[in-house]
């Protein structure tokens, strides 16, 4: 027995070294093939391959004058507005220029709404804001359809999960107070949308009264001043209008990218009386007025803040001017504009006169004549007027520019004939 213990000790020996020989390799090539590994990662780390398809030379942006339906030229001083330095989203003098705006913004809309600001955004941001605050599910909306951004105020709302009921009259016609009373008394809406200015036709809506009528039948009303706002009067609390929106770039003179937004009394209770939660965080109007009133502001997100400093300027240059006078100014122009294209033979869209909009106007244009040709051959001499949408994808918009018309009319009657 002693023997065979002695035998088997240098065996077990030479197993155990045989063993740690072969741990010891294993660990060896694991080091090694971790080294591998990180080396080949540094070499397999991206580099930058994709470059530019061309040079981007520097903006050299020809001059236009703009008398399409939007955007509408702005001044120097709204320019200069632009290029102000930078400043935080908390920024105390950012917090007093949106102080400024806001009540700019109520003498526009002339409403003393504690609620009233820009999105930020441009104009179909505010429509979306408007409907998403004031929508719940199942909610009957009733949408006045005179134009291709009445059908929008519909596919909105739809989205928002409203129970939508349209009634659309011809492009280029308005709706009377006896038609929209017979409405709300058939749908029995909570809600109704219309369009002052419809940008597609150049009709300009009748409101007053309507309001009132509204309210009748315990209705709110929703009203898009997208081309209305400073081109024709609008009275939001007079005309008991319940939640006003618009756009930056036409009536108020300024460039895109921030919306004017009103919402009165009845429309708040509406929303804080909500069963859900707004469904667009972004555009969540008791989010957004935690940042945009108080002593204390809450930070929401990162406003467009040199469009807001523009936007500031546009606004104080209008009530300089004095906003009866900028109604007239509009109101002229486009009487003079019309009356110079009808005496050239030019037929207008709109036919009676009083429900022409003042921010645009729109031509018929004659069998044989391409809109897009004319449009093109005007850009070339920098004019940039616009071609119609939807509908009315044949006709031509132009908005009034005041003296700047008066070179422009004969272009535009020999392009026509």
């Amino acid at each position: 027995m002693a023997s065979n213990n002695s035998e088997e000790q240098p065996q077990q020996q030479h197993n155990d070294q045989q063993q740690q020989q072969q741990q010891q390799e294993q660990e060896q090539r694991v080091e090694e093939e971790a080294k591998m590994n990180s080396s080949g990662a540094e070499m397999l780390s991206p580099s930058v391959s994709l470059q530019p398809a061309a040079e981007t030379n520097a903006l050299c942006v020809p001059p236009r004058l703009l008398l399409g339906p939007g955007p509408s030229n702005y001044s120097a001083a709204v320019s200069s507005a632009l290029s102000q330095p930078a400043v935080g989203y908390l920024d105390p003098y950012l917090i007093h220029a949106m102080k400024d705006i806001q009540l700019l913004l109520q003498y526009c809309f002339q409403t003393a709404n504690e609620v009233t600001l820009a999105i930020s955004g441009t104009g179909s941001a505010a429509m979306e804001a408007a409907l998403a605050n004031i929508i719940e599910k199942g909610d009957r909306v009733l949408v006045l359809i005179s134009g291709y951004f009445g059908l929008r105020l519909a596919e909105m709302a739809r989205r928002y999960g409203a129970d939508v009921c349209c009634s659309e009259i011809p492009w280029g016609e308005v709706f009377s107070l006896q038609q929209i009373e017979l409405l709300l008394q058939q749908h029995k809406p909570s809600l109704v949308c219309i369009v002052m200015a419809e940008t597609s036709t150049g009709a300009l809506q009748p409101l007053e009264g309507l309001g009132c009528l509204c309210r009748k039948y315990e209705a709110l009303l929703l009203v898009d001043a997208v081309t209305g706002l400073a081109t024709s009067p609008l009275f939001v609390d007079a005309w008991m209008i319940d939640v006003c929106y618009s756009c930056s770039q036409k009536g108020l003179s300024c460039c895109p990218g921030v919306s004017p937004l009103t919402v009165g009394p009845r429309a708040i209770e509406k929303i804080r009386s909500r069963k859900t939660p707004v469904s667009n965080w972004y555009l969540d109007l008791s989010l957004l007025m935690k940042y945009w009133s108080g002593d204390k502001r809450c930070y929401h997100h990162t406003p467009p803040i040199s469009l807001l400093f523009a936007l500031r300027e546009a606004l104080r240059a209008l009530a300089k001017e004095g906003l009866e006078n900028v109604w007239r100014r509009h109101k002229e122009t486009a009487d003079f504009f019309a009356a110079q294209l009808q005496q050239r033979g030019i037929q207008l869209h709109v036919q009676r006169e009083e429900y022409r909009s003042p921010a645009l106007t729109t031509v018929s244009v004659p069998k044989g004549v391409s809109a897009a040709s004319v449009a093109a051959a005007l850009l070339q001499e920098g004019v940039e007027i616009g071609l119609g949408i939807g509908q009315l994808e044949g006709i031509l918009a132009e908005g009034p520019g005041g003296e700047a018309f008066e070179p422009c009319l004969d272009s535009i009657y020999l392009y026509l004939f």
